[in-house]
């Protein structure tokens, strides 16, 4: 059962700070991923104990989400934040993996924002890796373009 690894990446308009900040409000995601729903199963406040009301705010290093798809719900960890640069997360429970991580690297560039989503696991079952790698590829993939597109958009003015 060897490390299967995934590496997407995803151009946007946007700068780094407004792509990281979709990124850390898991409320979000359901707006611009394959994901049906968001919950904070566990909030950490922010260490100098501001920005209450923010999305995302309690989404710190330690923070608990939970993305349902369906009838299958995925919780992780976020493990690494680097303000308009990183965000890190591993998979707790919700799919026959282990030693997943993701990590999301914001690279600043002079037209917006280039997404590199990188993620590497042992699949739990021998022989399935190559289809956690293909699924979830194209789900990432979807993930990350979906981010790039919704953070791209002009939502300045109303439709």
């Amino acid at each position: 059962m060897g490390r299967q690894d995934i590496d997407v990446t995803a151009r946007s308009r946007a700068t780094a700070e407004t792509v990281y900040e979709l990124l850390r409000a898991g409320a979000t995601w359901p707006t611009w991923s394959g994901l049906d729903s968001f919950e904070l199963e566990r909030a950490v406040p922010a260490l100098d104990g501001t920005g209450t009301g923010e999305p995302g705010a309690h989404e710190q290093v330690g923070a608990i989400r939970a993305f349902r798809t369906g009838p299958m719900t995925s919780r992780e960890e976020i493990v690494e934040l680097v303000p308009g640069r990183r965000l890190s997360y591993v998979l707790l429970s919700g799919l026959p993996l282990r030693d997943y991580r993701a990590d999301v690297d914001l690279t600043p560039t002079a037209e917006g924002t280039t997404i590199r989503w990188h993620s590497t696991f042992h699949a739990k079952v021998p022989g399935t890796g190559w289809f956690y790698r293909w699924f979830l590829g194209r789900f990432i993939r979807q993930t990350a373009e979906g981010l790039a597109a919704y953070a791209g958009k002009d939502r300045s003015t109303t439709d």
